[in-house]
C-alpha cells in the first residue's frame, strides 16, 4: 500500500510540476531573424506592459510597471539582456518555456498575469525570432520588485491553476481559410487579445465559451469585441479602427486601448491589419 501511495504521489507529482521538454533550441543570430523578431514583438505588444518605468527607460523593455488585480500587484519584468535583471543569460529552451509554458529558467512558474497561455500557441519559430531581437537590444540594469500577492497565492500554486484552465479550455477548431487562420493567430495567440476582451472566472480563468464577450479589470470595464458587438462593424471599418483608433460613429477611442493602437496594431502589416479585421467580424466565436 504505501509503495501504491508513493507511485500515485510520485505521479501525480510529475504530472503536476515537471518542466516540458522543448528539445534543444537554438536562438538564431541573423539579420533576418531580429528584423522578423523586432516586429513580432511590436505586434505582441510587448510595450505596453514592460517598458520601463524608470526616468530615461521610456523607450526600453526594461520593465517595472505595476499590474492591479483581484489577486494581488504584478511588476513587469525586465526584458532586455541585461545578465544581473534582466533575460541576458537566456537560452532559446528559456524563452520557448517562458513563453509557451509559463516556466521560468529555473523551473518555476510565472504567474498567468504574463500571457502565456495566449503565447503557448505561438510557432517555435516565432518565439526564437523574438528572442533573437530581445536579445539583440541594449541591455538595462532595472530590478524589478517582486510580485505582491496573498499569502495563499504563490508560484508554485499555479501549477494547479494551469492544470483547472485545461480542464476549462474548449477546443477551438482550426480555420481552413488562410486569412481568417493568420487573423486566429493575432487575435488568440501574438496579440493575447482576449486577456483583456474575454470574461474570467473567480479564480480568473477566462471563460472562452464567451471568448471577447468583455470583462472587468478592477473598476475598469473591457468592452467586448466578439461577434454581437462588432455586428454592424465592416472589416474595413475594423481595419481602419485598428490603424487609427477611429470607430464608426466618427469618435476616437481613448484609455488604454488607444495606447495598444498607437504601439501595436497600427504598425502591423496591410495584411496583418486586415486579417485581424476579418476574423474579429467574420468569425463568429462559440456561444
Amino acid at each position: 500500500m504505501l509503495v501504491l501511495l508513493g507511485l500515485l504521489f510520485g505521479g501525480g507529482s510529475y504530472w503536476m510540476f515537471a518542466v516540458p521538454d522543448v528539445g534543444s533550441r537554438e536562438i538564431p543570430r541573423t539579420a533576418a531573424a531580429i528584423e522578423r523578431g523586432a516586429y513580432l514583438v511590436t505586434a505582441g505588444g510587448c510595450v505596453s506592459c514592460h517598458a520601463g518605468q524608470r526616468e530615461g527607460m521610456e523607450e526600453t523593455l526594461a520593465g517595472g510597471l505595476p499590474l492591479e488585480s483581484d489577486f494581488g500587484t504584478f511588476y513587469a519584468p525586465n526584458i532586455t539582456p541585461d545578465p544581473d535583471t534582466g533575460i541576458g543569460n537566456w537560452t532559446g529552451n528559456d524563452f520557448l518555456l517562458a513563453l509557451k509554458h509559463g516556466r521560468t529558467p529555473s523551473g518555476s512558474f510565472y504567474y498567468p498575469a504574463f500571457p502565456y497561455r495566449a503565447y503557448s500557441g505561438l510557432t517555435d519559430r516565432d518565439v526564437l525570432a523574438m528572442a533573437a531581437y530581445l536579445q539583440s537590444l541594449e541591455p538595462v540594469s532595472n530590478s524589478v520588485p517582486e510580485a505582491d500577492t496573498p499569502a495563499w497565492l504563490n508560484r508554485w500554486a499555479v501549477a494547479g491553476w494551469n492544470k483547472l484552465a485545461d480542464f476549462r479550455q474548449p477546443e477551438q477548431a482550426d480555420f481552413d481559410d488562410e486569412q481568417l487562420a493568420r487573423g486566429a493567430y493575432l487575435a488568440r495567440n501574438l496579440g493575447h487579445c482576449g486577456e483583456c476582451h474575454t470574461p474570467r472566472d473567480s479564480l480568473g480563468i477566462p471563460d472562452l465559451n464567451r471568448e471577447y464577450a468583455g470583462a472587468t479589470m478592477g473598476e475598469d470595464t473591457i468592452e467586448a469585441i466578439d461577434a454581437d458587438a462588432l455586428v454592424d462593424w465592416s472589416a474595413s471599418a475594423f481595419d481602419l479602427f485598428l490603424l487609427l483608433g477611429l470607430k464608426p460613429n466618427d469618435e476616437f477611442v481613448g484609455g488604454e486601448m488607444s495606447d495598444v493602437i498607437e504601439h501595436n496594431t497600427s504598425l502591423l502589416t496591410d495584411e496583418d491589419r486586415m486579417a485581424l479585421a476579418i476574423f474579429f467580424t467574420r468569425h463568429n466565436p462559440p456561444q
